[in-house]
């Protein structure tokens, strides 16, 4: 290859490399920079379970280097021994430090795993910042849609579209679901992933410590608008907030109500900030139990009508609407059948066996009969 070819190709080379790192210099690494308590220790979680894990996968790595530096071919004073089978000291090396590192991992794992239970109400603000005892959280109403966010704050009576603002040092609780598909809600500087399900309710308690801005969006895949699903999440100081929800509350916004979120409901892409300056009180409750449209029953009152008529009509002696009874259903209507066990022997009765097949294509002894294509065995004859 001649100098100035040689000369062009490390350009290239080197051009790629400025473009790779112009395009990573864009990645903004939000899950390691929280703005919230839970993802901070969310974020401690993970580092400290790659710097466990660095304890064995570094050694590992130097060890392979220097073993085959060590005992290259060319090394005079390589220590070769054949007959070497076994080691204590390697043994105890082996299988002693992954073990601990087990050990280590799935007892901070088992324990953040009911400390970060997203159900359970927060006890702290920060690091050192204990919950005061009597504190009411902000409630915040979510509901994914196709394919846009849904925000519902019913003690300010307002909501919103694709735009969250939330309080610093104020506990939030989540209450979250979503209309036909499942989706996750996830703000990375707030908290984890929380599934949204059609027809569920799910809870998430977090908090804001830094008032900023930055965006959260739905990690499980939902079709065409997926990558467009996105919120804006605002942290803002208590004062702050107050005059944003007065703002949209006296902003001369659309009221949201049953027949407007219908329209809402229906699949768009890229949906700018909506806001509506008042919200129907029983929408988000409606959204769960699947009733929003006029004439359509709630999925509460159906389970209710079926769990007090044992899943269907006494009158009509049989299933209704609902499912079959099982574990934890209620009885059906009548009087309480006597166990076998309690009654007298003379009230039992008798039946006919009926652990044995019967049929034309089984003898009296349960065995099977002649078929054709099935080879028998003849019968033994007796002795005169």
């Amino acid at each position: 290859m001649r100098e100035s070819d040689h000369i062009a190709a490390l350009r290239s080379r080197a051009f790629l490399v400025l473009v790779g790192a112009l395009f990573l210099s864009g990645c903004d690494m939000v899950v390691l920079k929280p703005a919230g308590d839970i993802a901070l220790q969310q974020r401690n979680l993970i580092l400290f379970a790659t710097a466990v894990m660095l304890l064995i996968i570094v050694p590992v790595l130097v060890l392979t280097v220097v073993f085959a530096w060590r005992y290259r071919r060319g090394n005079p004073n390589k220590n070769y021994d054949p007959e070497f089978d076994h080691s204590t000291t390697l043994e105890l090396v082996i299988w002693a430090c992954p073990l601990l590192i087990i050990i280590a991992l799935s007892a901070v794992t088992w324990t953040h795993t009911h400390l970060l239970d997203p159900f359970r109400p927060l006890e702290r603000l920060g690091p050192g910042r204990p919950l005061a005892k009597g504190t009411k959280p902000l409630e915040v109403q979510v509901v994914a849609l196709e394919w846009k966010w849904l925000f519902i704050y019913p003690e300010q009576g307002i909501a919103t579209v694709n735009d969250l603002a939330l309080p610093v040092d104020v506990p939030v609780r989540f209450s979250i679901t979503s209309t036909d598909q499942f989706a996750t809600f996830y703000a990375p500087t707030l908290a984890g992933m929380i599934y949204a399900m059609p027809g569920m309710d799910s809870k998430l308690n977090a908090v804001l410590n830094k008032p900023g801005q930055t965006w959260g969006y739905s990690g499980n895949y939902t079709g065409e608008g997926h990558s467009t699903m996105r919120f804006r999440l605002t942290g803002l100081r208590l004062a702050d907030f107050d005059r944003w929800a007065r703002e949209v509350k006296q902003g001369g916004g659309l009221p949201l109500e049953a027949s407007r979120y219908l329209a809402l409901e229906k699949p768009s892409e890229k949906v700018p900030f909506i806001r509506f300056s008042s919200v129907s009180p029983t929408l988000f409750d409606r959204i769960v139990n699947r009733c929003v449209e006029a004439g359509r029953p709630c999925m509460n009152q159906t389970m209710n009508h079926d769990m007090r008529h044992g899943g269907g009509s006494p009158d009509a002696g049989g299933l209704g609407s609902g499912t079959m009874p099982g574990h934890g259903s209620m009885p059906a209507p009548g009087d309480k059948p006597e166990a076998a066990l309690e009654k007298d022997a003379g009230d039992k009765g008798s039946s006919p066996k009926v652990g044995m097949p019967v049929g034309p294509d089984y003898n009296a002894r349960g065995r099977d009969a002649e078929k054709p294509g099935k080879p028998q065995t003849p019968k033994a004859q007796a002795n005169p």
